[in-house]
């Protein structure tokens, strides 16, 4: 059997998933047979795309379906396989994690069969995504993932929000695919046949080419959510499941990114430095507007979905860069900006499919998103604090986890901007550079919040109170997560010389003499330019911890004394002394107001017998995008207007609509003849 062979297999295990979920709902054991069965597509396709980068093989096939002279062409090569194998370790973390918490829907067997029918569905539509060779069979598997992936964000349609989510979702990721479709069509226009070899062949020139590459850019940043296209993200990601929310967020974004890689990177080839301009501009403005929507947030799926936005504009960023140098006929350093781009997009799907697992096993046992509401979580449920711990510290790119790796090697990137003869981009690189460090700053201050919020202090409600630990598969699927995590981390080494192979492949060029370094020191250019070694560093915080358990813990005169801490004279400790969430995104909030639609309300609670007499304050604040003032509304506005205009032709009278029909009869015999 071949490598493509067990993609194909890994395809038909995922169509068998979804429609024995809507067969077998009524059958004991289906919710477990389920997510066995998607065990086995993520064990398919890591094996599969794993094999294809290790062999650094091609392989290509066709079906025989889709149009009589048009039949569905498939390519497993490097990139694909790459995709794979980021599909397949999410899927894995859900299988193991969907059965404990998709328990509460089984009083619903109706309810259940539809998501687990739409959840293959969707995940079949991403592997297809990936696997397609032609541009007929990457729109249908396009939209079979935009539609699935709809129905399970208007899931819980009972509730108006999700209900107006899915619409909002459904209405951009179409005009996302027009935008592709699109893109398409002028490739093939060039290349005489909708097949991405014929593409390839074409090479359009300058003109053909900036329409197509900014068609790409729109339609797949639309779907991963770049600005000023992002307001769906926010509204979706929080209604859906959270295990469909792991796979939107660390899966679907990053087919979003695959597909603009493989259009500009692969399709269009002749990359021009006026498109990384543009994209490493639309990337540095998404990442840092993302972690500074996500620091507002008190909602914990709603601040983790603007964190996606901050993470997709850190990869826009390496593919920014990558196609400034590859343009200026600089090799090496896009080489380097590549497989910073592709690791960060396979950091991202770990440490973020870890933190929506974690968000869900939170709401899971407190039945709370608001962060302002939770507290304590740490004595409650102590694995999960300490799992959800580990995703806070990667997505805050702080060594020894693999987030770090991955921003570091785009900065390694960024600082080889010196080599580029333009003294305008060389001087706007290191500007992308410090909003991505300001970036990476704010990211640990949110995560900060966030943990500090959540899981210490006292608890700030009654279901926090009584909450208990999920079961073991959901805490297994976060485990494999965050191993994961730690090990891209520590040994970083073995993952970055695979995408050298797969760069090699795609570009015709890798990063020279990688290869020949030590496993132990990553040095992604030269040892005098700069090298890292993860797991020196990670010993180094393990001796530091250990020292400073011993010191805590001394048995002599110099042991450490607890005692209760001071209490100002207000009396014992309790819920509404602690920190909230918006006091802590306080100060950040007054530095950057401008870039928030900021509402605050303080409303004054009196004595009815006393009316002198205050009793009590209340403070509301809402922070709005901007996008949805300045783009959005004003659209909405005009299509209102618009559709208006038009029911004036409603007259309500039948003369009136014969007359229309008469006319319009009177144009197509004068236009026919």
């Amino acid at each position: 059997m071949t490598l493509l062979d067990t993609a194909l297999l890994a395809l038909g295990v995922a169509l068998a998933a979804a429609f024995w979920a809507l067969l077998g709902a009524r059958v004991r054991g289906t919710r477990q047979l389920f997510f066995a069965l998607l065990l086995l597509n993520a064990v398919l396709a890591l094996t599969a795309g794993l094999g294809t980068l290790v062999q650094n093989q091609n392989q290509a096939g066709l079906l025989p379906l889709g149009l009589p002279w048009l039949p569905w062409h498939l390519r497993l090569d490097p990139l694909a396989g790459f995709m794979l194998c980021l599909i397949g370790t999410v899927t894995a973390a859900v299988a193991l994690y969907g059965p404990g918490y998709t328990r509460e829907f089984r009083a619903d067997r109706s309810a259940l069969a539809h998501l687990g029918l739409f959840t293959g569905l969707f995940l079949l539509g991403m592997e297809l995504v990936v696997l397609a060779d032609d541009a007929f069979l990457f729109m249908i598997a396009w939209e079979l993932m935009s539609l699935s992936s709809y129905f399970l964000v208007a899931f819980q349609h009972e509730h108006p929000a999700n209900r107006r989510a899915g619409f909002l979702y459904l209405l951009l990721a179409h005009l996302g695919g027009l935008a592709i479709l699109l893109s398409f069509a002028v490739l093939a226009a060039n290349g005489g046949d909708f097949s991405f070899d014929a593409m390839r062949a074409a090479h359009p020139d300058l003109t053909w080419g900036s329409i197509a590459f900014g068609l790409a850019l729109l339609g797949f940043g639309m779907k991963a959510g770049l600005l000023p296209l992002h307001v769906w993200l926010p509204e979706a990601h929080p209604v859906a499941p959270s295990h469909v929310s792991a796979l939107m967020s660390g899966v679907m974004l990053k087919v979003a990114v695959y597909g603009f890689v493989r259009t500009s990177f692969d399709l269009i080839g002749n990359l021009h430095w006026s498109w990384g301009l543009v994209t490493l501009v639309i990337g540095s403005i998404s990442a840092l507007m993302g972690v500074l929507y996500a620091l507002m947030q008190h909602d914990l799926k709603r601040l983790l979905a603007y964190h996606s936005i901050e993470n997709i504009g850190i990869i826009v960023i390496g593919l920014g860069l990558a196609i400034l140098f590859y343009a200026s006929h600089h090799p090496l350093a896009g080489a380097l900006a590549l497989i910073a781009a592709l690791l960060h997009t396979f950091n991202h799907a770990l440490f973020k499919g870890l933190l929506f697992l974690g968000a869900g096993a939170i709401l899971h046992a407190t039945h709370e998103r608001d962060m302002e509401h939770m507290g304590g979580l740490i004595r409650r449920m102590p694995q999960t604090a300490l799992l959800f711990l580990t995703g806070c510290i990667a997505i805050s790119a702080l060594p020894p986890f693999n987030g770090f790796v991955s921003e570091w090697l785009t900065f390694q990137a960024a600082l080889r901007s010196n080599v580029l003869e333009s003294g305008t981009l060389s001087a706007l690189i290191p500007v992308s550079a410090a909003m991505l460090a300001l970036t990476g700053a704010l990211a640990a201050a949110c995560f900060v919040k966030v943990y500090g919020v959540v899981f210490l202090g006292l608890p700030r409600s009654r279901h926090v109170r009584h909450a208990h630990e999920v079961d073991g598969g959901m805490r297994a699927g976060m485990l494999l997560l965050a191993l994961l995590c730690l090990a891209v981390g520590v040994l970083p080494t073995a993952f970055v010389a695979l995408l050298d192979t797969l760069v090699h492949s795609l570009m015709g060029g890798g990063l020279a003499g990688l290869h020949d370094s030590d496993w132990l020191w990553l040095t992604p250019m030269a040892p005098r330019t700069a090298n890292y070694s993860a797991l020196f560093v990670a010993l180094g915080l393990l001796l530091a911890w250990g020292i400073g358990y011993l010191l805590l813990h001394r048995r002599d005169g110099l042991a450490v004394r607890h005692a209760p801490p001071w209490d100002c004279g207000f009396g014992a400790l309790n819920p509404r002394m602690q920190y909230s969430a918006t006091a802590f995104a306080m100060p950040i909030r007054r530095i950057f107001q401008p870039l928030w639609e900021v509402r605050e309300q303080v409303t004054e609670e009196r004595d009815p017998a006393q009316p002198w007499r205050l009793t009590g304050l209340r403070y509301h604040l809402h922070t709005d995008d901007r996008a949805w003032a300045l783009l959005y509304q004003p659209v909405t506005r005009w299509l209102q207007a618009a559709a208006r205009r038009v029911t004036l032709l409603q007259t309500g009278r039948i003369r009136i609509y014969l007359a229309y029909s008469f006319a319009t009869l009177i144009f197509l015999l004068w236009v026919v003849s």
